[in-house]
């Protein structure tokens, strides 16, 4: 072995994380999707999120459904288990991999239309069972894998080359998802990298559902810079809640030097803590009231706001609510160990009478 290469077998020269896995471990195949495509830059900084927190590959799960958003897991942690599943039905095959090991992490990759249009039903679900996952929704306002018709988050009034105008009111992801009570709320923007990482640091160590609005533009059929999904839009109008990082729990927090309104910090139920810096607003992401009033606020001044919007770190996920054993998992039970007993299935037909 020449004295360049390390005991595991990588160059000296290639930085390692604290299990010994470079970035290079944690990336997937070639993109095949457009140049410039905002989903592209997504999958970069889950590369860079896994790398960081020392995560496993073989401890995630990662699960889509259908359309150029659901390609990404093609494209990052190819040494984790994957499933590309039915257009709007991920969040079904996502809660039965979570059921089998609650061990893993779940990493789901859905669009607009995977999620707003035929998976919306799924999507309210999901939410309100608070399924231990990181649920990312790469919003680009279209159907990019069809040849760019409206999906359901496209704004009013968005006029496309093929489409014509949309008579339409969009579906606000964060509002709905909001209005079903999911645990953990933001809306980020894929030209925001280091935003999008904190956000998805963040979102891997929450105890439920996770829900990532990403407007994700579609460099072919929706950049114009008037698109709300555009490049120049996003730009332009982003507004940030605030400065957010994550820190994990074995690092030493350290806030100072803040100028601008107060800090806040969240403690995660792995010991992991959210910190906001330098708020501009006096704003509270626990607070459910002022999230929903900030988001419609934001609607009426037309501006695309970013950041943690809401969070719920104490409520019972659905490992919880159930009491899915963590030593052994469901999936490496015996069948004698799934089985009920004679004696329990007459206790249970007994409490039917």
């Amino acid at each position: 072995m020449s004295e360049n290469v390390k005991t595991n077998g990588k160059p000296s020269n290639i930085k390692l994380n604290e299990i010994g896995l470079s970035k290079n471990d944690y990336r997937g195949q070639p993109t095949t999707l457009c140049a410039g495509c905002g989903h592209n830059s997504i999958a970069n900084q889950i590369i860079a999120a896994a790398y960081e927190l020392d995560i496993v590959p073989e401890d995630v799960i990662k699960l889509s459904g259908i359309g150029c958003s659901s390609k990404s897991p093609a494209y990052f942690l190819s040494r984790s288990f994957g499933f590309n599943s039915l257009h709007g039905r991920m969040p079904s095959v996502a809660t039965g991999a979570s059921f089998g090991d609650r061990r893993l992490k779940t990493i789901a990759v859905s669009g607009d239309g995977d999620t707003t249009n035929i998976g919306m039903g799924q999507f309210k679900h999901i939410i309100r069972r608070n399924v231990p996952m990181v649920y990312i929704i790469e919003n680009n306002g279209v159907y990019g894998l069809t040849k760019g018709q409206f999906s359901a988050t496209a704004e009013r009034g968005l006029t496309l080359k093929y489409q014509g105008a949309n008579p339409y009111m969009p579906v606000d992801v964060v509002e709905e998802a909001m209005a079903s009570r999911a645990t953990f709320v933001a809306r980020s923007f894929a030209g925001d990298a280091s935003q999008v990482k904190a956000l998805i640091k963040a979102a891997l160590s929450h105890n439920g559902l996770a829900v990532l609005d990403i407007i994700s533009p579609c460099v072919t059929f929706n950049n114009g810079d008037d698109a709300r999904h555009s490049y120049g839009w996003g730009r332009e109008h982003n507004e940030p809640l605030h400065d957010f990082s994550f820190v994990p729990r074995e690092e030493e927090i350290q806030v100072q030097d803040f100028t601008e309104g107060e800090t806040r910090t969240v403690t995660l139920h792995d010991g992991g803590q959210i910190v906001l810096r330098k708020i501009e607003k006096d704003y509270d992401p626990t607070d459910r009231v002022s999230a929903l009033r900030i988001m419609e606020q934001a609607y009426t001044d037309e501006v695309m706001l970013t950041g943690l919007i809401y969070i719920e770190p104490e409520r019972p996920s659905l490992h919880d609510v159930y009491k899915l054993p963590l030593e052994l998992p469901l999936n490496r039970m015996t069948e004698k160990e799934l089985r009920p007993s004679k004696a329990s299935i007459k206790e249970v037909n007994a409490a039917m009478f």
